[in-house]
Parts: structure tokens; C-alpha cells; sequence
């Protein structure tokens, strides 16, 4: 039977090159691809999963390929079917196949009606390889390709500011979500010393056996996880980010921020429960974080104004239960508890423009006086702090970006006396110094030795720092993220004996895609007088392939499953002792911000409202 898993995986992959290849003015034809694919998988999944039940319901694994094997590391894509995966496979074509055919009315005579189909089915090749992932390794492909569709579709109105705005607010949170899945990579790779798979955790004896002995890693491999599911399924701190992706069409935030996408952390827990099962600290922290997710999701819910961000944080409180239900153990509950929130938020959604004008109508003919609540017998100063707090969202959106993002944007800005050619002096002479370094490494005593890799992330971070303020010129924005990755490359150099094929595949992606984008930028400016940072210029409406040729260097850039620097910054923190963490927090650091350095530049230049438009636009969302 598990030659089935490819199958499912298949049928939505050339579903997804089929709608690429439709012609735009073909409506009829786009929704019939989507609509076959999502239909087609969904009576497979469904006659498979009948099948399996009555067969004994044996968990199936199939170890697929190995993509890339060296000394003492592999990559592995692995496949694992079990009842969490038939219960989110289930759930999520079903959903996806009543969504498709909602969308082909929903969005007749719409611009973007080909790009909708093609991120839809998009998101739906990578929900299926998560979901039937058998490792971190293959979960962490269709994880990266949920976070670039969730991107695409919130801002699929790209000529406004609003959704292009909120769209790279929700992808710096999903970066945060992909760091916390790599360093979880990373120390796993350390404490089994191979690549494990999620049916090797069931093995009890193996798993206490290796935390008995390797305790602390153990618990930061589980608060990375607990760090990434957090961050996808909108759990505190990161709850602001699912009504800002409401900014997409209904039915994307139906089947992305209602359904699928945002349970997709609770599925990470249940995947690795047999893994922190014992560890009670763990437990207890995830059980926190969905408690108090719970309570203060349920007061911002009933003082909102817009229909879509009251079930927004209906629906974070909801996982929020979840999530204590995972931590109780209670995982029968909690896959009965996913199956239930998501249909009836998709329902929710589908319908609540219909529901706003039927409320408004009867509030008009039918006033019915508020009803007496809970809160009312508080004593009213604490009501009234209650209130506003919950009004306020309990300041979640302000607290992120003044700790973390205005952070990173006061250290890029003490680097203003870095110019351009300040820049490149700089940066020939730290890659000179650094490149003799490890070529006359036997030379160099041993303290510095220890020394220099952390020396060399630091120069990295610094450069990418300085990418994510520099608001002038673009192409010294993107020389500075590739030089962060040769800077992060020349770090794990003086580690052991790194063989140079390693970096070959790390930086062979780099260098093309940063080639590919520096061309791209540099055709945009021969066809338009202005490029730069300072605002958004919406170039895509009349340059798309331009728009689309630098996305595809950005995604090859940030490590997206289309070159080989996706395994080369997996490779990349293989090389990095377990006692370095501070190494791997600087490379997971610099891997955050230049993805969002990244997205911010092609935010800036190709998306937004477009630079010749004389209407105004809101800046400014409820």
C-alpha cells in the first residue's frame, strides 16, 4: 500500500504544472484542473483510507530516496502513514475540493483568477507532503512550500498596500516557524547522529535511552518544535498574524487561516508527541501556551468589528485547546477537535459575507439591547482594563515589532556609516582574510581557531542586518545577502575538514539565484527611471515576468526547495558542534532576517499599489 503515498503526492504536483501551463482567459479550464486534481486525490485518500482500516490500520512507512549521502550525514525523503495522517489527509482534501469549486464562482472575472488556481494547488501539494511526511527533513519541504503560498495568497490583491503589507508581517512570523524546524533539524542530527524518522520515535526504549543521556538536547530539540508549531498555528506571542492574513480572498482564508494551514502546528506536536511524551516540563509549557492562547483569543474575539477577525481568533482559542489536549495526551480528542474547528470555520468564512448583511438587516428592523455577560459582575475598573486590553489586541502586534523587529532595524541602522564602497572594501577583506584562515588553519593557534567561526557569523549577521535597513540601492542589498551566506559558509569552514563539495552545494544555489536577481533588477531599471526601497513601487503589473524571475531568485535565495542550498543550509548546521549554539542561533538569526530582507525587496519594488496610480489607498486596516 505505500506505494499510494507517492500517488497522493503526485496527483497534486502535476495538477499544479497543468494549471501553470492553462491559459489565463480560460476560467472554465483552470477551475476544471483544480477541481479534478482536489476531487480525483479525495476519493483516492478516501478509498485508500477504508482500505487500510480494514486491513488493521498498520502504520505504513516507505523510505523513499536518499537525495544527498555524504560521511556522516544523509538526507532522506520518508513517508509515513498513520492516523493522524489519515485524519488530516481526510479532512484537508475535502476541504480543498469544496473550496475549489466555492472559488470558481467566488472569483469569476477576476485578474488574478489563474494565479489563484496555481497557489491553491500549490498549497495543496505542499499540505500533502507535510502531512505524509515521515521525517523532519521531507516535513520541512512542504513546510516552506505552505509558507511561500501563504504569502502569495494574502496578498493577492498585490496592487493594495494593505495585503502586500500584511503579507510579509505574516511571512516574518513564518520565518521564525522555519528557523525553529531547522535548529530542531540540527540538534536532532546530534543527538541520534542520523537522519530518524517519526516511526523510530515510537520506539520507547530507543528515545529514553538517548534522553537519558542527552537531556538538555532533548528539551531545546522539543522547545524548537513547541517554538515552530507555535508560530504556525498563531499560538502567544504570535497571534496577531491570522487576522492580517484575512487580508487575502475568502476562500483562501477559509482553507489557509481557518482550516488547514493555521492546524498545521498542531499536527507537528502530534507527529513528534512520542518524542517529548516524557518530558514533563515540555508538557506542561505547551499546556501553558494554549491556555493562555485560549483566554486572551476569547476576549479579543468579542470585541472585534470585522466578521473575518472575530473567527480568526475564535479559531486561535480553539487550537489553543488543542494544544492542551496534545499536552494531556489525548490525541484521539485533539484529531476529533481538528476535524470539527476546521470544518466549521471554513463553513464560517465561506459564508460570513452573506451573514454580515443579514446581522445588518436585523439589527436594523429587530434591535434587541445587549445581554447581561460574565464580565458584567467584575467590578467595573477591572472590566473596563479587560476590555481594552482586548481591544487592543493585549498590545501582541506592538510587543513583536518593538522587541524583535525594531531591534533588528537599530543594529542595521547603526551600520549607516557602511556605504557602498565602504561595504565592498569590507567584504574583500574579510573573504581574503577568511579564505587564508582555512587554508593555513594547522598555522593558527588553537584558541583562535575557536574563535573565528563565530567571528565570521558575526560579519554574516552584520551584512544582513545592514540589507534588511539599506533602503537605497538595491543591488548592494543583495550583494550583502550573499555575502552573508559566503560569511556563514566560511564560519563552518574552520569547524573540521569541510569538504568542498558541501559548499559547492551550498552556495551553488546562491550564487545562480543571486546572479538571476541582480539581472533582474538590473533589466527593471533600464525600463523604469526609479528602484529603489523607499516605498512600494508595484512594478508586477507592468513587468511580470520581471516580478516573477526575481521571486524565483528570492525563494533560491532563502533556501526554498528549488535549488540545492535548500539541503546546503541543512548540510550547513550539520557542521556546527551540538556545543555551539550560539554559532547556530547567529546562522538561524541570519537565515531569518535574510529571508524577510529578501521578501521585503521584492514587496517593495513589485507589489503594492503601482507608482503611476493617481487614486489613493488605505494605509491603515481596521
Amino acid at each position: 500500500m505505500e506505494i499510494y503515498l507517492q500517488i497522493f503526492i503526485a496527483i497534486p504536483l502535476i495538477g499544479f504544472l497543468a494549471s501553470l501551463l492553462a491559459p489565463s482567459a480560460k476560467e472554465a479550464l483552470l477551475s476544471r484542473i483544480a477541481f479534478i486534481t482536489v476531487g480525483l486525490n479525495a476519493l483516492m485518500v478516501t478509498l485508500f483510507i477504508v482500505a487500510w482500516i480494514i486491513q488493521g490500520r498498520a502504520t505504513l512507512n516507505l523510505r523513499d530516496f536518499v537525495v544527498f549521502r555524504s560521511a556522516n550525514y544523509e538526507f532522506l525523503i520518508d513517508f509515513c502513514f498513520d492516523k493522524v495522517a489519515a485524519v488530516y489527509l481526510m479532512v484537508g482534501s475535502i476541504l480543498t475540493f469544496l473550496v475549489t469549486i466555492y472559488s470558481r464562482y467566488y472569483l469569476h472575472r477576476e485578474e488574478g483568477y489563474k494565479r489563484f488556481f496555481n497557489t491553491v494547488l500549490f498549497f495543496y501539494l505542499g499540505y500533502t507532503i507535510v502531512v505524509l511526511s515521515g521525517n523532519l527533513e521531507t516535513l520541512f519541504i512542504g513546510w516552506e512550500i505552505l509558507g511561500i503560498s501563504s504569502f502569495l495568497l494574502i496578498a493577492f490583491y498585490r496592487d493594495r498596500y494593505l495585503p502586500v503589507k500584511n503579507a510579509v508581517k505574516v511571512f516574518s512570523i513564518y520565518r521564525i516557524a522555519d528557523v525553529g524546524l531547522i535548529l530542531a533539524m540540527w540538534l536532532s542530527h546530534h543527538l541520534w547522529g542520523q537522519n530518524i524518522t517519526f516511526v523510530e520515535f515510537n520506539n520507547e526504549a530507543l528515545v529514553n535511552a538517548q534522553l537519558q543521556t542527552h537531556a538538555m538536547v532533548g528539551i531545546l530539540v522539543s522547545l524548537m518544535i513547541l517554538i515552530s508549531a507555535a508560530a504556525k498555528s498563531a499560538q502567544l506571542p504570535f497571534s496577531s498574524w491570522l487576522p492580517r492574513a484575512m487580508e487575502g480572498p475568502t476562500p483562501s482564508s477559509a482553507i489557509f487561516y481557518g482550516s488547514l494551514s493555521v492546524h498545521i502546528g498542531v499536527f507537528v506536536l502530534l507527529r513528534t508527541f512520542h518524542f517529548w511524551e516524557h518530558q514533563l516540563f515540555i508538557r506542561i509549557l505547551i499546556g501553558a501556551v494554549g491556555l493562555s492562547t485560549s483566554l486572551v483569543a476569547t476576549g479579543i474575539a468579542r470585541v472585534q468589528s470585522s466578521v473575518k477577525s472575530q473567527i480568526a481568533y475564535a479559531s486561535i482559542a480553539q487550537i489553543g485547546l488543542i494544544f492542551i489536549e496534545v499536552a494531556a495526551g489525548f490525541d484521539n480528542l485533539a484529531l476529533f477537535h481538528f476535524a470539527g474547528n476546521a470544518f466549521l470555520r471554513t463553513y464560517q468564512l465561506l459564508v460570513s459575507p452573506s451573514v454580515v448583511s443579514y446581522l445588518i438587516r436585523e439589527q436594523f428592523y429587530n434591535f434587541i439591547p445587549r445581554q447581561h455577560t460574565i464580565e458584567d459582575s467584575l467590578p467595573k475598573k477591572i472590566e473596563y482594563t479587560i476590555y481594552m486590553l482586548c481591544l487592543k489586541e493585549w498590545n501582541l502586534d506592538a510587543i513583536l515589532h518593538r522587541y524583535l523587529w525594531k531591534s533588528i532595524k537599530w543594529a542595521g541602522n547603526r551600520l549607516e556609516f557602511l556605504q557602498v564602497r565602504g561595504v565592498l572594501i569590507f567584504l574583500f577583506t574579510a573573504g581574503v582574510t577568511g579564505v587564508l584562515a582555512v587554508v593555513y588553519k594547522q598555522s593558527i593557534p588553537d584558541f583562535l581557531n575557536k574563535s573565528l567561526p563565530y567571528a565570521f557569523g558575526l560579519i554574516g549577521l552584520i551584512m544582513v542586518f545592514k540589507a534588511f535597513t539599506k533602503r537605497k540601492n538595491v543591488q548592494l542589498t543583495l550583494l550583502l545577502i550573499v555575502a552573508n551566506h559566503f560569511m556563514i559558509a566560511l564560519a563552518v569552514s574552520f569547524n573540521e575538514h569541510f569538504s568542498f563539495d558541501h559548499i559547492l552545494i551550498y552556495l551553488s544555489g546562491i550564487v545562480v539565484s543571486g546572479l538571476l536577481g541582480y539581472l533582474a533588477i538590473l533589466r527593471l531599471k533600464m525600463l523604469e527611471p526609479l528602484v529603489d526601497l523607499e516605498r512600494f513601487y508595484g512594478y508586477s503589473y507592468e513587468h511580470p515576468r520581471i516580478a516573477f524571475t526575481f521571486l524565483l531568485a528570492c525563494l533560491g535565495l532563502a533556501g526554498f526547495p528549488i535549488t540545492p542550498t535548500f539541503i546546503g543550509e541543512d548540510l550547513i548546521f550539520s557542521h556546527i558542534h551540538d556545543d555551539q549554539f550560539v554559532l547556530a542561533f547567529i546562522v538561524a538569526l541570519s537565515f531569518i532576517v535574510d529571508g524577510l530582507a529578501l521578501i521585503r525587496i521584492y514587496a517593495r519594488v513589485f507589489m503594492g499599489p503601482h507608482v503611476k496610480s493617481i487614486h489613493e489607498m488605505a494605509y491603515r486596516s481596521s
